[in-house]
């Protein structure tokens, strides 16, 4: 008795999600004929017209003169090589003493 039931309530389920899954086209045709209507148009609307702007006349002002005076130009370039050859400078001159003074150091007690 229940094994029955249990079908007949899946069979009407399954009857009714059927219905709502299927797939239709609907035509309609419709002929409308207008009654008649009366319309009241709007009162007229007046604006008062545009200002009239006027365009300024040109001014044509001339360019101030471009000037390339000489004078100094930053060149960061010329200063780090300036600054490179001074240090090498330098230490030349620096290694210079130091040699110097030893070479007298060592020659000093030959001529003693």
């Amino acid at each position: 008795m229940r094994k029955a039931l249990a079908i007949c309530l899946l069979a009407a389920g399954v009857a009714l999600t059927s219905g709502i899954a299927e797939a239709r086209v609907d035509v309609g045709i419709g002929i409308g004929v207008p009654g008649p209507a009366f319309v009241v148009p709007p009162p007229p609307v007046y604006y008062e017209p545009p200002p009239v702007y006027y365009e300024p006349a040109p001014a044509y002002v001339q360019p101030p003169p471009i000037v390339a005076a000489p004078g100094y130009y930053d060149d960061w370039r010329a200063r780090a090589w300036q600054q490179q050859q001074w240090r090498e400078r330098r230490w030349r001159e620096r290694e210079w003493r130091i040699h110097h003074r030893e070479w007298r150091r060592w020659h000093d007690d030959e001529d003693d």
